[in-house]
Parts: C-alpha cells; structure tokens; sequence
C-alpha cells in the first residue's frame, strides 16, 4: 500500500491538532491570569505573549473577546448556576439564599474577572447569559419560598436584591484590596 500526498499530509494533521490544543489551553490558562489580575479589559497582545504564542494563533483560536472570555470562564459560570441548583434545594429559603450568595461573592472577590464579567455586560458571552437567567430564576425562586415561610419580608423584590448584589459586587475588589480579602461578607450581610 502506497502513502500519496493526501495521505501524508493526513498523518501530519494529528501533530498540528495537538498543537493547536496545546495552544487553545495555554491562551486559555495565560487569559485567566490575566484576567484575574488585570480584569476583562486586559489587553489581548499580553495575554498572547504570556501563553508564548503570537496575536494572529490568538485570534485563530478566539476571533472576538467575547469568545475567549466564554472559553476561560465557562466552568466558572457553569459552577456558579450549580451552587444555584444546590441553593433551590436547601428548605429554608433563607439559608438557601445567603448561602448562595456568600458563594457567589467568595468567586466573585477571588478573581477579578470572575467579577468584571458578572458585574457588568460583555456582549456575545453565551454561559453569561444563561447565569444571568439562572441567577435571576434562583433569587426569584428563594425569595418567593422566604416569603411564604415568613422569613422574608413581603414588600422586597428581586430587582432590589439583584440592585444591592451588582453595586456590592463592583466594590468587591475595592473592599478586599483596601481593607481585607473577605472585607465584602459585612455589606453582604
């Protein structure tokens, strides 16, 4: 059986694949660094040269901003909607409710991004959607069960509370930079 050029070049596509994986991971790793120190804003080209990689394997791998925020912060995003799922399940709605939201913000405190991208609007993220949904479903849900069981009062809303949680959360690193890491638990509270 004879190899013909299809079939070399066939048999160099795996090594180019698993480079270009190593490469999407290592843009990914280096994006969440800096994201974590820098914020979302973080310039692309030093997040390129941390990876080791050039701009132009930068933008092969994610064409927009938006698509290398969605590829670092998915799992992140994804966790925050499965502690929502836990905090539906917990009976006493109050507990539920400040455990999730204790939750979210020791994330949201930790890193930088984590807080830029849920503090604020990046058009084009599609896990950001689907938290924002679930978030405001969760809260929904919880205050809704708080106020049936009498440990809510029956005049707050979830417009008030998702208000309160993005101005505290735009302080967040302010709070943990200024005075402590866990400075943002006495607002939250």
């Amino acid at each position: 059986m004879t190899v013909g050029a299809g079939g070399a070049n066939a048999a160099r596509t795996p090594g180019r694949r698993r480079d270009a994986r190593r490469n999407r991971e290592l843009l990914i790793e280096a994006a969440h660094e800096v994201f974590t120190e820098q914020g979302l804003e973080a310039p692309l080209d030093v997040i390129a040269r941390r990876a080791g990689i050039g701009n132009a394997t930068l933008y092969r791998h994610f064409p927009s901003r938006a698509a290398l925020v969605d590829a670092v912060f998915r799992d992140v995003l994804t966790d925050t909607m499965t502690v929502g799922e836990e905090a539906r399940a917990v009976e006493d709605a109050w507990a539920g409710l400040t455990g999730y939201l204790e939750a979210v913000f020791a994330v949201l405190a930790a890193d930088r991004g984590t807080n830029d991208l849920m503090t604020t609007h990046l058009e084009g993220v599609d896990a950001l959607q689907s938290v924002h949904a679930h978030n405001r479903e969760t809260i929904e849900l919880l205050l809704r069960r708080g106020r049936d069981q009498g440990t809510l009062r029956a005049d707050v809303t979830t417009e008030d509370v998702l208000f309160s949680l993005a101005a505290l959360g735009r302080a967040v690193p302010a709070l943990a930079s200024a005075a402590a890491p866990d400075a943002w638990r006495r607002p939250l509270t």
